[in-house]
């Protein structure tokens, strides 16, 4: 069941966050929190300040004016967007999630929770960008953060293996009851995981609930009318369950989605 998170004290608080390289502004007042239980995604064009912001919350920036407030104590599992190990490292699925820490049962039950549990032992090389993107994922949940902060969670993962995993957010959320944080360009697919959604373009042209964020004026002029009517309110059919690549596994019937 969705958390309700109207009262419930903020996990992060970004306020009226600026952001300058050079002359150039990237980020302009921009205001966003997220709460536990709450999935918010960030979308807007290439080069609209979202990656930015994502450092900047993560703290690896300091914003030139404006403040990211954090829960005290508050733990973050980050997803970056691509993971670049050297292919000559001899390095298995097991070895890479528990560069994350934690005990070897923590490693396995993460494992299991986000589908990847029977192929711990081969070599991360070897994997689906969306198995890779699992891996990551189950890093990033060994800390049991309070909050996930991703960035381009799907990215080289095919779409059906892109409306799984974004089921895959929803759940883990459901049963952690942490916060989401998340950059998304998959419109078609994330209107329908996420509870809020901030449209970024250097400042917050909209924000709100996605029903109501792609009938704003704002949304319809960054990614057009069409966009909005046929990416806007995507729910994925569950009448069949994928493997780990994203392939339907109902005896070979291939599903259209959108």
């Amino acid at each position: 069941m969705k958390t309700e998170v109207s009262s419930i004290p903020k996990l992060i608080s970004a306020n009226k966050i600026t952001v300058r390289l050079g002359e150039r502004t990237v980020l302009d007042g921009v205001d966003l929190s997220v709460a536990p239980g709450e999935i918010v995604t960030l979308i807007g064009p290439n080069g609209s300040g979202k990656t930015t912001f994502l450092r900047a919350v993560l703290g690896l920036i300091r914003p030139d004016q404006g403040a990211v407030s954090r829960r005290p104590g508050l733990t973050i599992g980050y997803v970056p967007q691509t993971v670049e190990i050297d292919r000559t490292l001899p390095l298995t699925l097991r070895r890479f999630v528990m560069l994350g820490g934690g005990s070897n049962a923590q490693l396995e039950a993460a494992a299991e929770e986000v589908g990847i549990g029977h192929l711990l032992d081969r070599s991360f090389h070897d994997l689906s960008g969306g198995e890779a993107k699992r891996g990551v994922l189950a890093r990033a949940l060994l800390r049991e953060p309070d909050l996930l902060v991703m960035d381009e969670p799907t990215a080289n993962v095919d779409v059906a293996g892109q409306a799984e995993f974004y089921d895959l957010i929803r759940r883990i959320r459901d049963r952690r009851g942490c916060g989401v944080l998340l950059v998304s360009h998959d419109l078609h697919l994330v209107m329908a995981a996420t509870d809020h959604v901030v449209c970024l373009n250097t400042h917050v042209c909209c924000s709100g609930r996605p029903d109501s964020v792609t009938r704003n004026p704002a949304y319809l002029a960054l990614f057009g009318h069409r966009v909005a009517e046929t990416h806007g309110l995507y729910t994925h059919d569950h009448d069949h369950s994928h493997d780990i690549s994203g392939k339907s596994k109902d005896g070979g019937t291939e599903h259209h989605h959108g």
